[in-house]
């Protein structure tokens, strides 16, 4: 008997969300923080997608978004040509760092005592937070706008990519240890630190290359343009989602596609695992983030699996719902691109 895949639904932004990013495992379970062009990020908890608060001080959108590992800080980049740091316990601003473009990645590292940040402007940026007053370290070399800057290698190297390169600098150093070039946009980058994997997606590609070499390990073909793909943790399966609103599972050692579902109503921007592996979760153009079981009929967050005879053989119904815009009212309003389309409040519906 197929099992359906509930995705549940997370309202709140009103326009695209644009990045996401999951922090570790804590004492009180994970986070997950969005990035959107309504300028507000928000802060959610990571297994069942519960609002719990909203960044406000920035004044455009926020195009990068992060978490630390253990969820006490938060940074966000946006294009009032800031990066912000915030205290995701109590939601207050810790600094603004005045950039001279528009800011696209944050990264912390894994002490959480240094940002780095990336952008228009062409620069990497590496920010002492325990002294905020002090001008940054700048790497240059890239030709144009950086879209995605991250620590790699326990924080010794750093990753980072343009339109159609992707850079290894050597962070001691400062200096350019290697690179790759594509003959296409490269649309987003995954570092896996558990093997010292990058995920790379360029047009319909999917690359895998090692995080210490550049090297590469492998690569898949999707059926459509994909914007954002992400590696499960334990190296099974990955996720992929792109132009074509759908997403896409892989079987990471075959190649093989596993599973597609159709849920959004415009391009999905950016997918992540979550740190246990057991979901993924999804930004897109209309707006709304989904979280998606990666195991479907397993019961977990909200989800439950529910035995055939009690519920007619549907499994892994979310356990609760909220009243909210509907499916039919979100795909007529994600096709009017209207700039206020989702109840003030956040939701999170099955």
């Amino acid at each position: 008997m197929a099992m359906r895949q509930t995705p549940l639904t997370c309202s709140g932004h009103t326009r695209p969300v644009v990045d996401l990013a999951f922090s570790g495992i804590t004492p009180y379970g994970y986070f997950l923080i969005s990035a959107c062009k309504d300028g507000k990020p928000m802060l959610r908890q990571g297994d069942t997608g519960d609002w719990i608060g909203t960044f406000l001080g920035h004044k455009g959108a926020v195009w990068g978004a992060t978490l630390n590992k253990d969820a006490t800080k938060a940074a966000t980049a946006a294009a009032d040509f800031t990066a912000k740091v915030w205290d995701a316990v109590s939601g207050d601003e810790l600094m603004t760092l005045a950039h001279k473009h528009i800011v696209k990645s944050v990264d912390f590292t894994q002490d959480s005592n240094y940002l780095l940040t990336g952008g228009q402007d062409k620069l990497l940026r590496i920010y002492d937070l325990n002294k905020p007053e002090a001008e940054p370290k700048e790497i240059s070399g890239h030709t144009s706008g950086i879209k995605k800057a991250l620590w790699c290698s326990e924080d010794k190297q750093i990753l980072s990519a343009d339109d159609k390169t992707v850079r290894l600098w050597d962070h001691a150093t400062m200096t350019e240890v290697k690179s790759l070039n594509f003959n296409m946009s490269v649309s987003s980058m995954e570092y896996i630190p558990e093997g010292e994997i990058l995920v790379i997606t360029y047009g319909r590609s999917i690359a895998f290359h090692s995080a210490v070499s550049l090297e590469p390990i492998k690569s898949f073909e999707a059926p459509a343009t994909i914007n954002s793909a992400s590696l499960h943790p334990e190296k099974e399966f990955l996720v992929a989602g792109g132009e074509d609103f759908k997403l896409y599972k892989y079987d990471y050692n075959s190649g093989e596609e596993l599973e597609s579902y159709k849920g959004h109503f415009g391009p999905i921007h950016c997918v992540r695992f979550s740190p246990d592996g057991e979901l993924y979760a999804s930004g897109s153009e209309d707006g709304t983030l989904r979280l998606w079981q990666t195991v479907v009929g397993k019961t977990y967050g909200l989800w439950k699996c529910v035995l055939p005879e009690e519920d007619s053989g549907e499994l892994a119904k979310p356990k609760m719902g909220f009243p909210e815009t509907t499916e039919e009212e979100l795909e007529e309003i994600a096709s009017e691109n209207s700039d206020s389309i989702y109840s003030s409040t956040p939701e999170v519906k099955a």
